[in-house]
């Protein structure tokens, strides 16, 4: 039964310590038995997981809740809901790539500036080369 996709990313979130049986963190190596409460940090939700039975070989989905019950608490569903509905709202202007609407609003105001909106320059090189003689 697998809550990540790979091993490796199981192993990388135990030994970042998300991963808990029973309150307390633990190692990959963490043999578990029936009744251990499992929870998962997925940031932002804390999924949890109570192990009804322990499966021989590996299972199919369909069989996986007659092995592992999902008892997450259902704010942390809404939390993740709220967290999807965000999305890019929370970007501040100016982080990022512009939005598509911000890159329309930069193209009409430089087509709007023409060339006007850049100011001559005298080169300063000349400057320079007087200096140094």
């Amino acid at each position: 039964m697998r809550i990540f996709k790979t091993r490796s990313i199981s192993t990388e979130a135990c030994k970042k310590g998300r991963v808990s049986v029973g309150g307390s963190t633990v190692k990959p190596s963490r043999t578990i038995k029936p009744g251990d409460v499992i929870d998962v940090r997925k940031p932002p939700v804390t999924y949890t997981f109570r192990v009804k039975a322990l499966a021989e070989n590996r299972l199919g989905a369909r069989l996986v809740p007659e092995y592992l019950e999902n008892i997450t608490p259902k704010e942390q569903y809404d939390m993740l809901e709220m967290v999807r509905i965000s999305g890019f709202v929370d970007r501040r202007k100016g982080l990022g790539r512009p939005t598509k609407r911000e890159g329309r609003e930069m193209a009409a105001f430089r087509q709007q500036s023409g060339e006007d909106f850049f100011l001559p320059f005298d080169d300063d090189d000349d400057d320079l080369e007087e200096d140094d003689e």
